[in-house]
């Protein structure tokens, strides 16, 4: 696909998504960001892991100060993003890949939570009952 078309397609996908699928887009590319980190790490590039952990932190800096801290788990997610940024920078700072590695693998697992709570969101919304 070239470059125009799928940034045209990218920009339908967040102009159509909703609130939650745009929250899943975020953790998505939050994980890839990390992931391609990792992969610069071990080919010694310094510039391209520097740049994805800066992408991946953007990321996580978002989801963080879109909390709703109305709702009590706000606070605990709040936490969990600042220690993922901790990780992040530690694996930036130090070439640290098990620092990376635990960030990804928080961040996998918030964005696998996520998918699980979009699906019984989707369930409840259609089921007969919610109407």
């Amino acid at each position: 696909m070239n470059p125009q078309a799928q940034n045209l397609y990218l920009r339908t996908q967040v102009n159509t998504a909703t609130p939650g699928e745009l929250t899943l887009m975020l953790y998505n590319g939050a994980v890839k960001f990390m992931k391609q980190a990792g992969e610069e790490m071990r080919k010694k590039n310094i510039e391209g892991k520097h740049m994805n952990i800066m992408r991946a932190m953007d990321i996580i800096d978002e989801l963080r100060i879109t909390l709703d801290y109305k709702y009590e788990i706000s606070n605990n997610l709040s936490a969990l993003y600042v220690f993922i940024q901790e990780k992040l920078l530690e694996a930036n700072m130090k070439l640290d890949q098990e620092a990376l590695q635990v960030a990804i693998r928080l961040t996998t697992e918030l964005r696998d939570t996520w998918v699980e709570l979009l699906k019984v969101v989707k369930t409840e919304t259609s089921s007969p009952t919610a109407r």
